[in-house]
Order: structure tokens, then C-alpha cells, then sequence
């Protein structure tokens, strides 16, 4: 199986950096995905409260016999949930769900501006004293909230998972999230199936012998960023997986750099994205 590179994290840990999205991936199609993903050999598995798939994670990890220690996994909580009592409520749900003892990583899920976020902070803090999660972040959170959220913790916020993909290129919030030792984890990094027949990454590919979603992710890794890319088909979920053996030159990298759009798919009227400002 390939060595899966990793990215460090705060208290001594590690994420792989190639992850495996399950939003929408609910039932037993969902189950026999996350499975299917963990005998393909991703080690990183992300989730959510708002996904109602907890069961279906530890389902498909059981099914998949790899043991609890080699994977790591995601959940957040949602923006409605973030004083105190909520966060760790939505933590032990998700823990007695996926029929785990710890999180690897709980993150806020949107930002709330009507809940303090020194409350929600504080809440993550106990998790990891009480050893129920390794490390905390966040996810939707442009530079401005993170400056916030920073604010407001002594306690180190180990990502921002945000959309990132060929066509929202952030180059601004990843640089930030550098600048303060903040992981950034890509959700849609595959523009939500919009960079599959892409011509500049088809073109670019072609010269690995690669599809354009294989360049989309390598470019992704290449910068440091996680993906998390999501499939229910094993063809497609090895497919995604087939990234680590190979890389992109300068120029390549450069050229995709080029097709920036700042095209956002997942607002939801949310996320307070600044308006001036939409690549934060």
C-alpha cells in the first residue's frame, strides 16, 4: 500500500493528508463507501453532525477491519449547537455513534455570530483535556474570523476545512492559515464534479498519464492543502486515491494556478463570506 504523506497537527499528532469526504453518504451505499475507501487505503475519514452518517462511519470502519488507531477521523459540530453545552453534547453523540472513544479532530462547522466564541472554544478545550478529541478547528471561516477565532483561544485551532478547489483558489486565507500554523482541508476539491473535463487540467494530466480530477488533487497536495475528495464508485474512490506516486512541475502548477475563478459553490448564505473580498 502507498505511503500517505501527513500533515502535523498540535499535540503531537498527525493527519493524513489525503482524506476521504462522506457528505451525502448515508444508508448502506454509504456504509460500504467508507469501506470501500478504507481498503483503498485512506486513513482519513471526514464527517459531520449535519451529515447523520456518524453510524455509517463506524459501520463501514468495522466492516473494513482496519483498526480504529490507523484512521483518523473528523466530525463537527453545527453553528446552531456552539455554546458550551451543545458542543459537547454533539461530541459525545457523534462518540457513542460511531462507536468510537475519541475524535481526531471536532471542528465548528459555520460560524455563529450570535454564540461567543470564547464559549465555544472553551468547550473544545475541556474535549481535549477530558481526552475526548486530539485537536480542535474549524470550517467556513474567512481571514477575518479567523483573526476572531484566534482572539478568543490560547488553545491552538489546527484547521480550517474551506471549499478549495482548481476555480477557488484562496490564496490569501492559505497563506494566513500558514502564517499561524493553521491546516487548511479542502471540501469540493474537485469543484463538485465541475473540474472532471476540465482542458487545462485534462491536457496537463494527459502528460502522466492521469485524469483531470487526479491533477486537480495533486495540485491540491502540492500546496500543502488536504482534499477530501468524496465517490460511492470503488473505480472512482481508487481513482481519487492514485495521487501519491507522482507530482507536477513548477510550470504545471503555475498553469493551474491560472484558472482562479472565484467561483464559490457552497455558501448557503452562511458563511459570511466578504463580499469585498470573496477569495478570504
Amino acid at each position: 500500500m502507498k505511503s500517505q504523506p501527513t500533515l502535523p497537527l498540535p499535540h503531537n499528532q498527525v493527519m493524513p493528508q489525503l482524506g476521504f469526504g462522506t457528505f451525502k453518504l448515508t444508508g448502506e451505499e454509504g456504509t460500504e463507501a467508507i469501506r470501500t475507501a478504507l481498503e483503498c487505503g485512506y486513513r482519513h475519514l471526514d464527517t459531520a453532525a449535519m451529515y447523520a452518517n456518524h453510524r455509517e462511519a463506524g459501520e463501514g470502519l468495522r466492516r473494513s477491519g482496519v483498526a480504529r488507531n490507523e484512521v483518523f477521523i473528523t466530525s463537527k459540530v453545527w453553528h446552531d449547537k456552539l455554546h458550551y453545552d451543545g458542543v459537547v453534547d454533539t461530541c459525545l453523540n457523534a462518540l457513542e455513534e460511531i462507536g468510537t472513544k475519541w475524535l481526531d479532530l471536532y471542528l465548528v462547522h459555520w460560524p455563529n455570530e450570535e454564540i461567543p466564541m470564547e464559549e465555544t472554544f472553551r468547550a473544545m478545550a475541556d474535549l481535549i483535556s477530558d481526552g475526548r478529541i486530539r485537536n480542535f478547528g474549524v470550517s467556513n471561516f474567512t481571514v477575518r474570523r479567523l483573526r476572531e477565532a484566534l482572539a478568543e483561544t490560547d488553545a491552538p485551532v489546527a484547521v480550517n476545512q474551506v471549499e478549495y478547489h482548481v476555480h477557488l483558489n484562496q490564496e490569501k486565507l492559505l497563506r494566513f492559515c500558514r502564517e499561524n500554523g493553521i491546516r487548511v482541508v479542502a471540501y469540493c476539491p474537485l469543484g463538485s464534479g465541475r473540474l472532471v473535463n476540465d482542458p487545462e487540467l485534462e491536457a496537463i494530466g494527459k502528460a502522466h498519464g492521469k485524469t483531470a480530477a487526479q491533477t486537480a488533487l495533486r495540485w491540491l497536495l502540492q500546496k500543502g492543502i488536504s482534499p477530501i475528495p468524496k465517490a460511492t464508485a470503488r473505480a472512482r474512490i481508487q481513482s481519487n486515491f492514485a495521487v501519491l506516486d507522482w507530482s507536477l512541475s513548477d510550470d504545471e502548477m503555475r498553469r493551474i494556478d491560472a484558472l482562479h475563478r472565484n467561483e464559490r459553490i457552497c455558501d448557503w448564505d452562511r458563511g459570511g463570506f466578504d463580499a469585498d473580498d470573496p477569495a478570504e
